[in-house]
């Protein structure tokens, strides 16, 4: 199979249609990298399978702006995904939507949903930042906050990126500091358990 891809690719390139080359190659390699994901994980936003469409719009219309604070060095630092840069020199805020490393703003999130008990939402946001460790946010939200987040839209490269922990594999079995370890670690129940447990 991957003789005839690679057969393919070399056909189109061949022609003179390079461009058209990179693009079926660019296409089937992010099917190739998210196909081991979550179940429709190639097709919607992580949010999306996570929690639903409903949920993902609020976790997406109430998500904290990915402001930098200073770390101990002094120099600011913006939430960023702890399973690639967990070094202040990468979390360097180089503008609203990338650091200095060119990384994206990463927000983590936990999302408990009570509205057939209490009526609400609650969703955490939990932002990393190395050498600050993390900072909780919670937002709740009514049924009335539910339905006016219909027409929001959920893109993947929207800022801050956001990470459904209760979907992160290995979420727990990551190592940190004691002085950075996560307040959410071993506390937020899988989605899908045998993917994400």
């Amino acid at each position: 199979m991957a003789l005839l891809l690679l057969a393919g690719i070399a056909a189109i390139a061949s022609g003179g249609e390079v461009d058209a080359g990179r693009a079926l190659a660019g296409a089937i390699g992010r099917k190739m990298r998210c196909a081991p994901h979550l179940p429709d994980g190639c097709s919607h936003h992580p949010l999306v399978p996570a929690y639903g469409w409903p949920l993902a719009r609020l976790a997406r219309a109430l998500a904290p702006a990915p402001t930098a604070l200073p770390g101990p060095s002094g120099l600011p630092l913006a939430p960023v995904d702890f399973r690639r840069c967990r070094r202040e020199s990468c979390a360097v805020a180089a503008g609203p939507r990338l650091t200095a490393s060119g990384r994206r703003p990463t927000v983590f999130t936990e999302l408990v949903d009570r509205r057939r008990s209490t009526g609400l939402v609650e969703i955490v946001y939990w932002l990393y930042r190395p050498g600050l460790g993390w900072e909780r946010q919670a937002r709740r939200a009514t049924r009335a906050d539910v339905e006016a987040a219909a027409g929001v839209e959920v893109r993947a490269e929207d800022d801050p990126a956001l990470v459904p922990l209760e979907t992160l594999p290995g979420r727990n079995h990551y190592e940190f500091p004691a002085s950075e370890r996560p307040p959410w670690q071993w506390g937020v129940g899988g989605r899908y358990p045998g993917w994400s447990s």
